[in-house]
């Protein structure tokens, strides 16, 4: 069809130019084949090339220019995706986005989409894309969930239903509950695009005979799905690596390990470890925290620094205590860490508690809200009535 439709926009052409007729007629037989290219006339051949530029350079300004007024392109962005897709009307791209409009993707998302994938606005709406969008639908995912998953990877709208979605869909559902699929889909699409068998089913094999539990496996699979894009054997070689830092490959945190150590992770890793060192953390005193609380070693920068600045310059612990304490590092420094600290303060001001080294980290900042209530707050509330207020934030500590 393609050719066909160069061929009349060439042949309408030709009338305005001599002996246009044997011109004509000459690129016909070509195209069919029945003249080979070295019978041609070096002229004929330089005006057909001619023609045919010309109708690719119309087309390509029109693919252009639909990717940057209905698509919501930059024009660099639709140069570029352009290379990747000619349309030649905008009926069936209309189509396309229409049908993902009525989805609840929004502009942004149909954007991404176009300029990653853009190939999908010659797709056709009722036989390729809607049966993937009503198959996610009935798997119980969302509007919002499943538009946010095609927006990071795209190529899904272009993978077969029959032979690769819904097969990886159903090895996935042998191995966990519904709803963890569909939080793989949310975090790791790319599994459905590429499939199960060349990654996921050896990676998982890789792991069982390291005598990781299923259950790690599946909450690993599930959580950081990420992990399991990595070559069977690169997978190996961190599984070791973790069992050498001491690891137990029996217990949940071993797979957070591997998670904190697999990929990009590494060089948060590895800049964690410096941070914490500043702080006067030993090489010893590293490696003991990420066994106790692995996640740890893969906060922001930011939120590393900020917590650790609290704890020890605004609340006076040690950082050797907080090494034995991790995990107090991954909670929210405006949720949980200064109003609890704050009640922990007034407390100290008060006399209530002899010195902060005497507040143990784990029983202030660690236990769930009710117990925290019921050990700092409804304990000495008497005493201090305005203590529930400052621990809602609604009165400041003021220091003497």
């Amino acid at each position: 069809m393609v050719l066909l439709s160069k061929l009349k926009v060439v042949t309408l052409r030709l009338c305005y130019f001599p002996s246009s007729c044997v011109v004509a007629s000459t690129f016909k037989r070509f195209v069919v084949g029945d003249v080979k290219p070295s019978h041609f006339p070096l002229q004929n051949l330089l005006l057909c090339r001619h023609f045919t530029s010309e109708s690719s350079e119309t087309h390509h300004d029109f693919t252009v220019n639909y990717l940057i007024n209905s698509c919501g392109l930059s024009p660099e962005g639709a140069i570029s995706a352009s290379k990747w897709v000619e349309l030649r009307s905008p009926k069936r791209a209309n189509s396309v986005l229409s049908l993902l409009r009525n989805h609840g993707f929004s502009e942004t998302q149909i954007s991404s989409i176009v300029r990653n994938h853009c190939p999908v606005l010659n797709s056709n709406p009722e036989k390729t894309l809607l049966p993937k969008l009503e198959f996610f639908a009935s798997l119980g995912v969302s509007k919002g969930d499943l538009a946010k998953a095609l927006a990071y990877g795209p190529k899904l709208l272009s993978t077969s239903l029959e032979k690769r979605i819904a097969p990886t869909y159903d090895f996935l559902r042998s191995l966990l509950s519904q709803k963890n699929v569909i939080s793989v889909l949310r975090r790791g699409s790319w599994i459905f695009a590429e499939g199960h068998s060349k990654k996921v089913a050896p990676n998982i094999e890789v792991l069982k005979k390291s005598g990781i539990p299923q259950s790690c496996i599946s909450h690993l699979l599930a959580y950081h799905p990420e992990v399991f894009m990595r070559k069977p054997k690169e997978l190996g070689g961190l599984v070791d690596e973790v069992k050498q830092m001491g690891f137990n490959l029996q217990k949940s945190n071993s797979v957070l390990a591997i998670y904190a150590l697999c990929g990009n992770n590494r060089s948060v890793w590895n800049r964690s470890c410096q941070l914490y060192k500043r702080w006067g953390w030993s090489e010893d005193d590293v490696l003991s925290a990420f066994r106790r609380h692995p996640r740890c070693m893969t906060m922001s920068e930011k939120k590393l620094m900020l917590a650790m600045d609290f704890l020890v310059n605004e609340m006076g612990w040690s950082s050797k205590m907080i090494a034995k304490r991790p995990l107090v590092l991954h909670y929210s420094l405006e949720k949980r860490l200064v109003p609890r600290c704050s009640v922990a303060k007034v407390l100290l001001l008060k006399g209530l508690i002899k010195g902060i080294e005497n507040v143990n980290l784990s029983s202030l900042l660690e236990p769930v809200e009710k117990c925290f209530l019921e050990r700092f707050v409804a304990r000495y509330i008497n005493e201090v009535p305005q203590l529930l207020s400052v621990c809602q934030g609604r009165v400041e500590v003021q220091d003497d």
